[in-house]
């Protein structure tokens, strides 16, 4: 991947946070820095060519199946872990494999919205109510 060059003035305090994380997680400040950005914006374009075929064939399900799909969501272990993980970041950081975690729970969860509001694109495009997919149960 290729690089560029950024110069960013940032609040002392603000500094300070990420030089603790920083040695916390065993980076240097400029790789946390990159990690807490990698982790907050997504790539453009970064939709893996599976999901973009899932994406697609959405169009051939019934209703009934793309009700099924707009009401997924992580699981409650995973939602749990994810939490969990994330609270601990703010805290202390994460060691390497824990941000590899995070990282893989925060794509199952971004894949599942897609999904979802793809299902409720259809639905909604063929006449449906989707209103009481938004309802939490």
């Amino acid at each position: 991947m290729a690089t560029q060059r950024l110069t960013v003035n940032l609040p002392q305090a603000l500094y300070e946070q990420l030089k603790q994380r920083a040695a916390q997680s065993h980076r240097t400040v400029e790789a946390e820095l990159v990690e807490v950005v990698a982790t907050v914006v997504p790539m453009a374009g970064e939709l893996n060519p599976a999901l973009t075929e899932l994406l697609a064939q959405m169009e051939h399900l019934d209703d009934q199946a793309l009700r099924q799909v707009a009401q997924r969501h992580l699981s409650q272990r995973a939602q749990a872990r994810l939490q969990s993980l994330n609270l601990k970041r703010q805290r202390e950081g994460l060691t390497e494999a824990e941000a590899q975690k995070a990282n893989i729970l925060l794509r199952e969860y971004e894949q599942i919205i897609l999904l979802r509001a793809q299902a409720a694109k259809l639905l909604k495009e063929r006449g449906q109510d989707i209103s009481e997919l938004w309802v939490e149960a």
